[in-house]
């Protein structure tokens, strides 16, 4: 993994991780892979089969045939996609499929821009760089909360930020592989930043990592 570029994105939800992470994989040329929607689309194929989501055996065959390179984000932000993608995602087993799989995506041609929760942790500890995204869980909702009105209206500001900090407090008090930057992870905090500044400082911590190969 030494002569890719691997860029590991970690952070809560709603801290623009993701925007940055298509940003990130659009400048290098590179495949971008949001992690969670792996967890996603493993409770899409059992919601969509009619199988139950509590059978770990039936989540870890989907997970070992899951094609990584053909998620439909706009099928798998669904609500009910979501809360099924909670309950496969404390199944240790199939974590550890999907895991896998995520590092094969990370190796593959020249690297790849990665977004999760544990992937300068867990998934590509050996990243050329590795970034911290967060925000106040305020800023998140208050973002959260304008994307949803955007979309279908009708969204609770207070309903969407306890989900965030019920979210934080569970991402980050699991056992297996919780949410915390790496050691060696830059932080960057977006609660006052736009997307561009962000961008730019995320870039700034990328090509001092390339830099350094």
């Amino acid at each position: 993994m030494t002569n890719l570029l691997i860029i590991a994105i970690d952070g809560p939800a709603a801290s623009g991780k993701g925007t940055l992470a298509r940003r990130l994989a659009e400048h290098y040329g590179l495949p971008h892979l949001d992690t969670g929607l792996t967890y996603r689309a493993v409770g899409y194929a059992l919601l969509q089969s009619g199988l139950p989501l509590d059978r770990e055996e039936l989540a870890e065959i989907v997970a070992e045939n899951l094609d990584l390179g053909s998620l439909d984000r706009e099928i798998l932000s669904a609500h009910e996609v979501g809360e099924a993608a909670s309950k496969i995602a404390v199944m240790s087993t199939v974590r550890k499929i999907l895991v896998e799989q995520q590092r094969k995506f990370a190796a593959q041609g020249e690297g790849a821009v990665l977004d999760g929760r544990d992937i300068g942790t867990v998934v590509c500890p050996q990243a050329t760089v590795k970034l911290y995204i967060t925000a106040s869980p305020e800023t998140r909702a208050r973002r959260r909360h304008r994307e949803v009105d955007e979309k279908s209206g009708g969204s609770s500001y207070e309903q969407i930020l306890a989900d965030i900090i019920k979210r934080d407090e569970r991402d980050m008090g699991r056992a297996d592989s919780p949410l915390k930057p790496a050691t060696d992870a830059h932080l960057i905090d977006t609660s006052e930043m736009s997307i561009e500044t962000a961008f730019e400082t995320a870039l700034r911590f990328v090509e001092a990592a390339i830099s350094e190969q």
